[in-house]
């Protein structure tokens, strides 16, 4: 992958002074396609998840030009079609939404996804009712493989896409 294409972001580890960033991000407008807002108790809880995740790791993202946080993305392991894969997700706050921020941000957990070895393939599984997010995904480089149903929060069921990313290529 060209440099030049993940150079408008930078990845930070998920720290403890990054609970904020959840906080901000849990309005209606963020969360449209999620469910809906959190309890605080769950952002608390999302944030340790976060801090203590692996394998995987959760990322604030920063504006390589200003500094500036604009959203958070990450990688974690999941179980999908009967094999162990590598499943990302993202969102990028309001202000900064359609500046290219999130799929530069993709393609930088796509490397991140790739140099933690372990498994073949990266999916992301953006509602089919979020045309930015699988937008995202194609601008990334991700496949299109179909849809599927999930249920997200509990008790929430969502029709989404899958798309891929074949790790072992590139």
């Amino acid at each position: 992958m060209d440099s030049a294409e993940t150079s408008q972001v930078r990845l930070h580890a998920w720290a403890e002074g990054d609970f904020w960033l959840l906080q901000r991000a849990n309005s209606p407008e963020m969360t449209e396609h999620l469910g809906g807002p959190e309890t605080e108790e769950k952002l608390i809880d999302r944030h340790r998840r976060y801090v203590g995740l692996g394998p995987g790791c959760m990322y604030r993202v920063t504006s390589a030009d200003t500094g500036d946080t604009v959203g958070s993305i990450g990688f974690w392991e999941r179980e999908w079609r009967g094999r162990k894969v590598w499943e990302t997700g993202w969102g990028v706050l309001p202000e900064f939404q359609g500046h290219g921020f999130a799929a530069a941000a993709a393609r930088a957990v796509v490397e991140e996804a790739r140099a933690a070895g372990e498994h073949r393939y990266l999916h992301a599984f953006p509602s089919v009712d979020h045309p930015a997010s699988n937008a995202v995904c194609r601008s990334a480089g991700f496949e299109l493989l179909g849809t599927a149903e999930f249920e997200y929060p509990k008790g929430h069921w969502i029709t989404s896409n899958d798309w891929r990313v074949d790790l072992g290529e590139g």
